[in-house]
């Protein structure tokens, strides 16, 4: 049975490759985009199939609306993709506050208010599945993305909770973790917003770069059949990696928090004011 997406970020990179796969297969999607001329070569070819719609996710009102137009236009949503992002790169120090600001509206109230007004068709229909894009980044951190970093630690506890509270009601909620992969995220690219860099951190700058010259980044467009197994399975997983980089790192970094807390056991015990 054919399924029907609202998909944030549409426009290109891990976006563009789900919309893409979703309508390949006989699927139904409205795309969201800040500018939807980069969705109209997908129009010429799956027509109606597909529903542009502009948005910025930033904008709680018009994210509603959006929500309400594609389901009245489809009769139903069966899976919300609340992919629209983008990444502040730099030091903690060097963070403006308007960039730190920015990044949370787009990176966490967007996917907030999206989440929220799918909700209630949700639940209406006893059915469906959220899927927020997240990031390896959102279970561990990494220097000069620490603004990065918060956004999708928000909304990685936002959607653990979110998960245990409708579950009653029949709907799915999966976190996408993924690594590195080639897309406008990444160094360099026009979804990496620079902070003002400091003299100060210019070694550890480097060494940053000297790390991100090891990883093989990963292909968006096998993303895309990737994350139609996910949704199309009976129970999905509420986290999920993609790319190869994530299974190499998160083993690493859950053993030595383990580690940590195992270390520091006794002063646990101590601050609940309990004997050990």
């Amino acid at each position: 049975m054919s399924k029907i997406w609202f998909i944030t970020g549409s426009s290109r990179g891990f976006g563009r490759e789900f919309v893409r796969a979703a309508l390949e297969r006989g699927d139904r999607v409205a795309a969201t985009a800040r500018n939807t001329d980069s969705l109209q070569d997908l129009v010429a070819v799956h027509g109606e199939a597909l529903l542009p719609l502009a948005l910025d996710v930033t904008d709680k009102a018009a994210a509603f609306e959006a929500v309400k137009r594609a389901h009245d236009h489809f009769g139903r949503l069966d899976v919300v993709v609340n992919n629209a992002g983008y990444s502040v790169v730099g030091m903690v120090e060097e963070l403006t506050e308007q960039q730190i600001r920015s990044q949370m509206e787009t990176n966490f109230f967007g996917a907030l208010w999206v989440t929220q007004a799918a909700l209630p068709l949700l639940r209406a229909q006893h059915s469906g599945h959220i899927v927020q894009i997240s990031s390896i980044s959102g279970v561990a951190a990494f220097p000069t993305i620490g603004g990065y970093n918060a956004s999708k630690w928000a909304l990685e506890g936002l959607t653990e909770a979110l998960a245990q509270e409708v579950a009653g009601f029949g709907i799915k909620v999966t976190l996408v973790e993924p690594g590195a992969f080639a897309t406008d995220l990444a160094p360099g690219g026009p979804s990496a917003i620079l902070a003002e860099p400091l003299p100060a951190y210019e070694a550890a700058r480097a060494m940053v770069a000297a790390e991100h010259g090891r990883f093989e980044f990963g292909d968006p467009a096998a993303a895309g059949p990737a994350l139609l197994k996910v949704v199309d399975a009976e129970n999905p997983p509420l986290r999920v990696l993609f790319g190869t980089s994530p299974l190499q790192i998160m083993p690493y970094v859950y053993a030595e928090r383990l580690k940590t807390w195992e270390q520091w056991a006794e002063v646990a015990t101590e601050a609940q004011g309990v004997a050990a």
